[in-house]
């Protein structure tokens, strides 16, 4: 086993375990975002579960630790147009406030957007 640290996070135990949590993450994404629009509609499970999981997803890899796996930005930037097509179809349909109605979009946006600039970073 290697460690190059007192951290948490600073040895090949530790790295192999973030590589399963990020894993776990993307995949949950990704099953999501290749099934049925209606699971990802705002009001549906997944709908709500997705940003978080990109959202966590740039929080954990933001700390730089090796482990910290994260898509390609292609599939965040596809991910993306599709959850956002079926946000735009359905969000009406729930009768929200416009003010909420454009702060969440922007907020949605800028989830995919940060973790895609990211995931551009460690490509590079």
């Amino acid at each position: 086993m290697g460690t190059w640290g007192s951290g948490n996070f600073d040895d090949d135990t530790a790295a192999d375990h973030l590589s399963m949590v990020t894993d776990r993450l993307i995949t949950e994404v990704a099953e999501a975002m290749s099934g049925d629009p209606v699971r990802i509609e705002p009001d549906e499970y997944w709908g709500v579960a997705v940003p978080c999981n990109l959202e966590l997803l740039h929080l954990i890899a933001q700390q730089g630790h090796v482990g910290a796996d994260l898509p390609d930005p292609d599939v965040i930037a596809d991910w993306k147009a599709r959850y956002l097509a079926v946000w735009d179809g359905a969000i009406d349909g729930l009768e929200p406030k416009p003010a909420f109605k454009e702060q969440r979009r922007a907020v949605l946006v800028r989830t995919f957007d940060q973790l895609s600039e990211l995931a551009e970073r460690e490509r590079d």
